[in-house]
């Protein structure tokens, strides 16, 4: 080797491996630069960080990433007659913007209810035992199209009124921040109200269900916010390509490149059961749909699964090319506790998204024996890294960002 490029090497191994902890150069820029001049490891095999899979990444992702925490004196007129409940439904989380740029989130999950001739959730009807208007005053909800909130009447508090509005935060933040990480979407098409929840109640708010009208308007929102092209949006098409089985596909490494992947977003379908199997239903494999689903493995649109209680179970999934979604924790439990056990087993299990509602700790800790200092976030607080099962081994003590 020429003596001015072993001067090179040596330059660049040394500032590199100096400057780039204290000045965090982008990953994929510092991996660059170390394998053209042999890198700090000396590992001249090793590809850079962005060919990496998208299955072969973790990132941490928020639960109902929407809501906002129930006024008091509602949280108080359910903890009178459902206690349990009224624990569970004590959390909350900033706007999307702030989750992705502050704390890097990169998976987020939306509730939607079908409002096609708009007006259905425009009452609030369990303020009427709050003292508080019911007529909510909020032009939005008169709309037509998919709302955002968690269960009608009484737990209704959202950053987001519509479903549109949800998806023009994200595309706005995707929109400045394009050289991201792709987000992933977790949609939840629900029908729940406290009507059918307790069937001797009356004049409640009846959610309409999710017919196949109702699912075809989710695509359509979808479109109506990224374009008919879905540039940014990663589609079960864009995996599956002229083959006949998605499964078959993302099981012999079929998921694109986070290089490819940059900028873009992606949808699941939380809903299993009769909700899931119309949504695919005239649509082998998927085929025109832009959410993936949360099927059984075995079905030719299996490639996303949903295993909400971490388990190391979830390995063999990860492991055989599935993206796989679990919780760290639920119900408040664990950040009322301090239990770490479930978000521990999520994080080595290799689910490619760990759901939380701490990604900080919740700041009532410091004033009270009832909470705890649980938080859930990756080694080194990064955005991502390389998964610890499906990945490659080359990059695990790395952020990717």
């Amino acid at each position: 080797m020429a003596i001015m490029n072993v001067i090179v090497m040596v330059f660049y191994n040394h500032i590199i491996c100096k400057f780039s902890k204290m000045f965090k150069i982008k990953t994929h820029i510092y991996m660059y630069l170390s394998l053209v001049f042999f890198g700090c490891d000396n590992n001249e095999d090793s590809m850079i960080v962005d060919d990496l899979k998208l299955n072969q990444i973790q990132v941490i992702g928020s639960h109902n990433s929407y809501r906002i925490n129930t006024a008091i004196d509602m949280h108080n007129l359910i903890a009178s007659f459902q206690p349990d409940l009224a624990q569970d439904l004590d959390y909350g989380h900033p706007i999307l913007e702030t989750q992705f740029s502050q704390h890097g989130i990169r998976q987020i999950e939306i509730d939607i209810y079908h409002d096609p001739e708009g007006g259905l959730f425009y009452n609030q009807r369990g303020n009427l035992f709050i003292g508080m208007p019911v007529a909510s005053g909020i032009e939005e909800l008169l709309s037509p199209g998919l709302k955002v909130l968690h269960f009608p009447d009484i737990d209704y508090r959202t950053h987001y009124y519509t479903f549109i509005d949800a998806l023009n935060a994200v595309k706005n933040w995707s929109d400045q921040n394009s050289n991201h990480i792709p987000i992933f979407i977790l949609i939840e098409a629900k029908e729940e109200s406290l009507t059918s929840l307790y069937p001797s109640l009356s004049g409640f708010t009846q959610p309409l269900p999710f017919d196949n009208t109702a699912l075809d308007a989710v695509d359509a929102e979808i479109r109506s916010v990224f374009g008919e092209n879905l540039d940014k949006v990663i589609t079960p098409d864009d995996i599956r390509g002229d083959n006949e089985s998605l499964e078959s596909v993302i099981l012999n490494g079929g998921w694109p490149t986070i290089g490819e992947s940059r900028g873009k977003i992606y949808f699941g379908l939380d809903n299993g059961g009769t909700t899931r199997d119309a949504y695919v239903l005239g649509h082998p494999a998927l085929a025109g749909r832009i959410l993936f689903t949360a099927s059984d493995p075995g079905t030719p649109e299996a490639a996303f699964l949903k295993l909400n209680t971490p388990t190391e179970s979830i390995a063999d999934f990860v492991s055989q090319g599935y993206i796989v979604r679990t919780r760290a924790d639920a119900d408040t439990k664990e950040a009322r506790s301090g239990d770490t056990g479930p978000r521990d087993l999520a994080l080595s299990s290799g689910a490619q998204f760990i759901s939380t509602d701490y990604y900080v700790a919740d700041a009532r800790a410091d004033t009270s024996e009832d909470w705890t200092n649980y938080s859930v976030s990756l080694s080194g607080n990064f955005i991502a890294r390389e998964n610890p099962v499906s990945g490659s081994g080359n990059f695990f003590d790395m952020e990717i960002e």
